[in-house]
Formats: structure tokens, sequence, C-alpha cells
């Protein structure tokens, strides 16, 4: 563009086109351009045969120096970035999360790779977290019992959902500059009720950021509204000048803010919801309480599946969460689905045709954790995979499952937990006797003793653990299940 203005008194406007007719190699406009090229050389002293070497010159940089250009650039870019990842991979992850803020597929990508390359991805915290990804060091073990040295990002509270980077950026200016929150009503006493609304307290409540000053996720979210009426006194207190002339408003009382007196949600509706806010699993997965089975059973992880096809072809079991689902009709009038699920190791889809879909359909609801058969092709540098057969986790676990560990850390737990056998056997025979198609497995409480110790007890006699059973053990609040 330049070479065009200066030597042939091109306008930046007419220099552009040549560019534009250059870089899409249009000929007939370049023919166009020639002459324009060479009378304006001519014109400004340039002599003919001269002018026209210089636009031959030019016209062959169109034919490989943009796509020389622009390789360089990239490389350069790659050779940086390659350096900055293998150097300061901690930093560069967050950076690169931080970029990609508002994309919960690219962030999902991230948190895989984050896995790989062995560094933790921390909870996004009111008192910890800023509005953007940042490192982390844990060198103190306080909050996430991992005080192991080694540095961690922590996730970013602007990407949880719904929840807004100004907001968010507020939030965090608040605690910056008048210390961490020391419980909800400080919080809300701080909160500034122009930028954070009901909706965005139940958003970051579902995703965890309240849980080191309320660890039950239940009672914040269906407390939003106490903590938004908190706050808006707290500012009309403020405005109205009530306080001392003499003091500033961090010495007014902070008021009790009384919260609903309700139990926490049970493990997989807290993941569920923990999901909804932040689009992916992230302190845990649902499958990871099927984990010993899921081993038994030979299931085969998305992120292991290339590998195990490498050393033998075929059928494959798969295991997931129903994430999302998409229909289509074929032009062959027939439906065809394809699902999203999630499993320890990432996600993937798998197509599932008409003959199939026909007998599973009921079974693909959002949160529901299925066992799959699934053939598998490569495809490029893809594999595709479709479903030959879909049937519900819990019914197949029921039947290989030896039992169930449960881990408590309070008594609450214990009294539902002591009628399940009755209420069971009485609904549905499905008690420690009786008939069904249930195994019968033994049941262990893992007790928390203090200062990292367990205390672990079983209990007397075996139990048919159908699965009604243990999804009703796994609807009790305080209390994480696993299989054994």
């Amino acid at each position: 563009m330049q070479i065009a203005q200066e030597l042939a008194g091109y306008s930046l406007g007419g220099a552009d086109l040549l560019r534009r007719a250059m870089g899409k190699k249009i000929k007939s406009e370049m023919e166009a351009q020639r002459k324009t090229f060479i009378d304006g050389a001519v014109a400004r002293g340039v002599g003919d045969a001269k002018a026209e070497q210089i636009f031959e010159q030019v016209a062959k940089f169109a034919g490989y120096g943009f796509n020389k250009s622009h390789a360089a650039a990239y490389a350069l870019i790659a050779v940086q970035t390659a350096y900055l990842k293998a150097n300061h991979p901690v930093e560069f992850m967050a950076a690169s999360m931080t970029y990609d803020l508002g994309n919960t597929d690219k962030l999902n990508q991230f948190r895989q790779e984050l896995s790989r390359l062995k560094i933790a991805l921390l909870s996004p915290d009111v008192n910890r977290s800023d509005a953007d990804f940042r490192v982390e060091q844990r060198d103190d073990g306080q909050g996430d019992g991992q005080g192991d040295g080694r540095p961690a990002i922590r996730y970013a509270l602007a990407a949880v959902k719904n929840v807004g980077a100004a907001a968010m950026t507020a939030l965090t200016a608040e605690r910056e500059a008048g210390g961490p929150f020391s419980d909800l009503g400080d919080f809300a006493k701080r909160l500034d009720a122009r930028q954070v609304n009901k909706r965005q307290i139940e958003r970051l409540a579902c995703a965890g950021a309240f849980d080191s000053l309320e660890p039950n996720r239940r009672q914040v979210c269906e407390g939003a509204e106490h903590l938004m009426r908190h706050a808006n006194l707290a500012a009309d207190e403020r405005d109205s000048s009530q306080a001392s002339l003499f003091s500033d408003d961090s010495s007014l009382p902070t008021a009790r803010v009384a919260l609903p007196e309700v139990p926490d949600w049970p493990a997989m509706d807290r993941l569920r919801h923990e999901f909804e806010a932040i689009g992916f699993y992230l302190s845990a997965h649902p499958l990871e309480s099927y984990g010993r089975t899921l081993a038994r059973l030979g299931v085969v992880g998305c992120e292991e599946l290339p590998q195990a096809m490498a050393r033998a072809p075929g059928r494959k079991k798969m295991a997931g969460i129903v994430i999302g689902k998409r229909e289509i009709t074929t032009r062959q009038g027939k439906r065809l689905a394809f699902v999203q699920f999630s499993d320890m190791s990432g996600v993937y889809e798998v197509s599932i045709f008409a003959e199939v879909l026909g007998r599973v359909r009921e079974l693909l609801e959002t949160g529901r954790p299925l066992l799959l058969n699934v053939d598998a092709r490569q495809d490029g540098a893809d594999l595709r995979l479709n479903a030959q057969d879909i049937s519900a986790l819990d019914e197949t676990v029921a039947s290989a499952s030896s039992g169930l560990r449960l881990y408590l850390n309070q008594a609450e737990p214990l009294v539902q937990l002591q009628s399940l056998p009755a209420r069971a056997k009485e609904g549905s025979g499905t008690g420690r006797s009786g008939g069904g198609g249930a195994a019968r497995g033994r049941v262990a409480l893992v007790l928390a003793a203090g200062e990292g110790d367990e205390v672990e007890l079983e209990l007397p006699g075996a139990y048919r653990l159908s699965a009604e059973m243990r999804r009703a053990i796994k609807a009790i609040p305080g209390m994480t299940v696993e299989d054994c």
C-alpha cells in the first residue's frame, strides 16, 4: 500500500483496493489496477519500463507474499506462546482462560488441559477469587487442604454464568479495600446493591463462591433475598448518614443474616446446580462415586478411548452424565439424536440412530448417569461414536457393586440413613432380604476423626442395594457415597 501511495500517487482508499485485489487474486481487477499504477508512476517521473517492472514485482508478491508474511507472524506467536506454556504454564493458562472468560466450551477444554498438566483449578471464592482467573500460591494449605507449595489457578468470579464482569470487579474492589468478608452478614453490609442482585448471589452460591463463609449452598441460594434486604438496609443507613460523624461505616455492628433453616442439597443435586452455574463439573464429578464399579465393568473414559481403540478396535463401554441433546429428522424421515455426555476425563458426543433412540429416549434426561455401548470409527482426526445400547447406570451398578462406602463428617445424615432399609422393604421389597435383582452388598460408614484421620465402621449383615435404595441413600444431604 505504501509503494502504491508513494510511487503511483494512490490515495489510501485506492491503495486498499489494490491490496484487496492482490490478496484475493482477482485477475481482472489486477489488470485494471495495472494501468492505474503505471499511469500514476509515469506521472511522477518513473519510466514506463521501470513502472511495468515494479508492478510485475508487486503482482508476483500477491502470489506468495501474503501467505509468507502471515506464516512468519503466526510462527513468531507460536514460538512465543510455546515458550510461555513450557516455562510459565500456570500463568499462561490463567491468562488464556481470562481471554476466553465468557466461552464455557473453551474453559472446559482448558480445564481438561490443566488436569493433564496436573495444575489444580480451584473453585470460585468471594474471599480469594478476582474477577479474572489468577494464579494462587497454595503454601499455607488454608481453604483447600493442599498446602503443597505448588501454584494453582483460582476460578474467576466473572466466569460464573450470568453474574457480569462489572459487578464482580466491584465486589473484588470492595474486598481489596476493606479486607476479606468475615461472614455473610459482613458481605451483605458491604455489598453494593446497585451492582449485585439476587440472581447473581444465587449463581455465586450454586458455584460454591460462598463455601468459605457458609458451606450450605442451598441455604445461601435460598437466602439470597435476605442478603439483598440486608444490603439495601445497609445502603439506606449509609445514605441517610445515621452513623456518627466521627466514625466510618466499618465501625457499625454487623447484623446477623437470618438464612432459611434448610439442609444442604444432596451431593448429586449440589453438583447439578454447580454445573448450571459454571457450565461444567468443577469441584467433583457425579461419576466419581461409581469409580470402582466402572473399572470392574471395563468402562473406558473419553480421554482414554483413542488408545483403547488402537489396542483393540471394536465396541466399547462408556459412562456419562447427559449434559445436552439435539434431535433432527433425516431426509428419510427418521429421527437422529446427538447427545453430549460428560465423564471424569472430559466431554464427548454420541450419535443415536432411530432404532436405538426409540428404545432409550426416556433415559436421555439432563443430569442422568448412563451406561453406553458404542461403536467408534475414525473420521480424520476425530472418533465418531454411535450408540448401540444405553441403560441407566444405577440399574447396572446395583447388580455389579459389592457395597457402599458412606463418608460422613456430621451426625445428621444418620437419622435418615437409619430408616432407609425399613422404608425400602415396605415400598419396593429391596430391604436386607427379599426378592429383586439387586446384588447383596456391605455398607460401611467412614467417619471423620479430626486432623485428617478417618474411622471406618462396617454395618453388620448384607443389604440388597437396589437402584432405588442407592438413589435414596445418595439423596441424603451431608454425606458422600462411593461404590465399593
